[in-house]
C-alpha cells in the first residue's frame, strides 16, 4: 500500500501487499473475515484471492498496531523492491534505517489478479495516509515455501490533484464510510496438452526504467515502467478465457512535493 516526492513521504503513503510472516501478523477482525469471504473464496484450485485480501488486511493490521516499518519489514521477501520516485530499489536496506512514524498509512484492496497455481498474485488499491491524503497502490506478492505470501514489489502514489475534503455529517445522517467489495480475478488453466501462449510483447525500454516477469506457470505478467517525466507504471496481464487481458493499470504521476 504511498510513494511520492520525498523518499520518506514516497513510502509513507506507499501501496502495501501482504503476507503473513513468521511473527504471526493479527487475525482479521469479523468485519475483515465477511470481505474476505466475499472475495471470491470458491476460486478453483491453489488460486485463492481471498488469501490476499487476508493478507493485506493483516498487513495493514501488522502497519496500525505494531508500526508502519515494521509491518513493511514483517511482510516483505527478501530482495523485495519498492518503486520509489528515482525507480525502485531493494527495500530492506532502506528499512534498516526507518523508525516507525507515530502513525501509519492504512489500506484496502480493491481488484486482486492471480496466477492459476496461486503462487504470484497481484492487488491493486487505495490508501489514506495520516494527513489524510489519499491515493493508490499496486502490490506484487509471491508465495514462498512455506506457504506464506510475501510482497516483492510496491509501489503507490497520492491522487493529483487530492479530493474536496469530505463535508461535515449533519446529525440525523445516514452515513456508508465505505463499500468493502474487492473484484477477484483468475488465470485460466492449461487444459490437457494445450500450452500458454506468450503474453503480447511489450517495448523493453530503457535498462533500469521497465521490466517485466512472468509467473512460473505461464498465466500471470507483472510489469513496471518509470517514465522520463517521473510517471511510475505499473500492470499486470492474465490469461484468461484463451487469450491475454490487462486487469491492472495504474500509473503515479509526480506530486511535485
Amino acid at each position: 500500500m504511498r510513494v511520492v516526492a520525498s523518499l520518506v513521504t514516497l513510502t509513507l503513503a506507499l501501496a502495501l501487499p501482504a503476507c503473513s510472516g513468521g511473527g504471526g501478523p493479527p487475525k482479521p477482525n469479523k468485519r475483515q473475515m465477511a470481505m474476505i469471504n466475499r472475495a471470491l473464496a470458491t476460486a478453483p484450485g491453489a488460486a485463492q484471492p481471498s488469501t490476499i485480501v487476508a493478507a493485506e488486511l493483516a498487513f495493514s493490521r501488522a502497519a496500525r498496531e505494531q508500526g508502519q516499518w515494521t509491518a513493511f519489514r514483517q511482510f516483505a521477501a527478501p530482495g523485495a523492491l519498492l518503486h520509489g520516485g528515482n525507480g525502485p530499489f531493494l527495500i530492506e536496506p532502506w528499512l534498516a534505517t526507518q523508525t516507525d512514524p507515530p502513525a501509519a498509512v492504512q489500506w484496502q484492496p480493491r481488484v486482486v489478479v492471480m496466477s492459476c497455481d496461486g503462487a504470484l498474485a497481484v492487488s491493486q488499491g487505495r490508501y489514506r495516509d495520516p494527513e489524510s491524503k489519499v491515493g493508490n497502490f499496486v502490490t506484487v506478492w509471491e508465495r514462498q515455501p512455506t506457504g506464506d505470501y510475501r510482497y516483492v514489489f510496491d509501489v503507490g502514489g497520492d491522487d493529483v490533484p487530492q479530493p474536496p475534503p469530505r463535508k461535515a455529517v449533519a446529525e440525523g445522517d445516514i452515513v456508508v464510510t465505505e463499500i468493502d467489495a474487492v473484484q477477484g480475478l483468475v488465470a485460466s488453466c492449461p487444459r490437457g496438452q494445450a500450452g500458454i501462449p506468450p503474453p503480447p510483447a511489450i517495448p523493453v525500454g530503457e535498462a533500469g526504467k521497465a521490466d517485466a516477469r512472468l509467473s512460473r506457470d505461464g498465466t500471470l505478467r507483472w510489469r513496471w515502467e518509470h517514465r522520463a517525466d517521473g510517471t511510475r507504471y505499473a500492470a499486470a496481464d492474465y490469461f484468461y478465457l484463451g487469450r491475454w487481458v490487462t486487469a491492472i493499470e495504474q500509473s503515479l504521476v509526480p506530486t511535485g512535493d
